[in-house]
């Protein structure tokens, strides 16, 4: 991979990394995308619902690849006479991996306030039951804002509500040893390597030998990312999200990883053999996994009723819906497979 590209995507990542976008506030990211696709000499097209589809050139036997660029968070749910915030989360979030996390609280017309989300009397010199407390959403969990608030009527004069988006911050960093650790790597990882490609064929001027589209999806971490707005004439689905990383599985954070099968049930037998003999062929380092507990865009799709063959890959991803980690070698190995596969 070139270095001007390797470049570009952690610029990408980094780009998207700073954008909040849960589930359901994504207007901003989706403007972003938007805008590099157009500056690349692209014309981005979205749905009604949200989301981002570009054709990248080619004729017939279409192909599809998702990525999504929503993430999980949380909206506010009540506000506690204490002046304390209770969140009812958005996709996945876990309460007992977000704990001491900073976060931004979205008001609809108030602009944004920052707080912690903590524990229910967090002083372990103060609660004795602080170490075995339970930590939940609905019960124990709550935002501590960065004001000057002691009611519920202190909040409200804020304009802090209801439905108001709780935007937890990911923490980007790059080690010296290529290691990228932050927050919703899941999927803005992939999301990051779709813009390269897009890069890569538009300052190439690769002529391509199918028609391919690629699709940035908002609501993938609330289920249904691929259930509509799929172009006429696809033969053919990649989601491009994270690989899974854990006990019992081979992949590790530097390979791209091909899924055969997740939660849903296996992934088409010739799309995924022939992402292997391009592993192969390509000497790319790679893995094949079943993932236990997951999902895709093209899960939906097929769901939904589109006739295609479908697939999943991507870069490893360590402690997927926590503080992740992947390295540059799995993303620079999932765009390579791409490439392998389409250009």
């Amino acid at each position: 991979m070139k270095q001007e590209y390797k470049d570009y995507m952690l610029q990408q990542l980094q780009a998207l990394l700073a954008i909040d976008s849960p589930s359901g506030y994504t207007k901003n990211v989706q403007d972003y995308v938007n805008g590099e696709l157009t500056r690349l000499g692209y014309t981005p097209e979205n749905p009604n619902k949200g989301g981002i589809r570009a054709h990248l050139g080619g004729e017939g036997n279409g192909i599809m690849l998702l990525a999504h660029v929503d993430t999980l968070g949380a909206v506010v749910s009540t506000v506690k006479p204490n002046g304390r915030l209770m969140m009812s989360r958005v996709g996945g979030l876990q309460a007992n991996n977000v704990e001491a996390e900073t976060v931004r609280v979205k008001t609809r017309f108030n602009g944004e306030y920052e707080g912690t989300i903590q524990l229910a009397d967090a002083s372990a010199h103060v609660n004795p039951d602080f170490s075995s407390a339970k930590r939940d959403f609905a019960t124990t969990m709550e935002v501590v804002l960065d004001e000057d608030v002691k009611s519920a009527e202190d909040v409200a004069k804020l304009g802090i509500r209801a439905g108001d988006f709780v935007c937890v911050e990911p923490r980007f960093t790059v080690t010296s040893k290529g290691y990228i650790k932050s927050r919703f790597l899941d999927d803005k990882a992939s999301a990051a390597v779709l813009l390269t490609l897009a890069k890569r064929i538009h300052d190439e001027k690769i002529q391509l030998n199918r028609s391919l589209w690629i699709s940035f999806t908002v609501h993938e971490e609330i289920g249904h990312g691929g259930a509509a707005f799929i172009p006429e004439g696809l033969t053919e689905m990649m989601s491009v999200d994270m690989g899974c990383v854990g006990e019992g599985l081979t992949c590790d954070e530097r390979q791209v990883s091909i899924c055969s099968k997740d939660g849903g049930g296996p992934y088409n037998y010739d799309a995924v053999s022939d992402l292997i003999r391009i592993a192969e062929r390509e000497k790319l380092n790679y893995a094949v996994d079943v993932y236990p507990f997951y999902s895709s865009d093209v899960d939906v799709s097929l769901r939904a009723g589109y006739d295609v063959r479908h697939s999943l890959i991507g870069p490893g991803v360590y402690a997927s819906h926590g503080y992740e980690r992947t390295h540059i070698d799995g993303l620079t190995n999932t765009f390579d497979l791409l490439c392998g596969y389409l250009l």
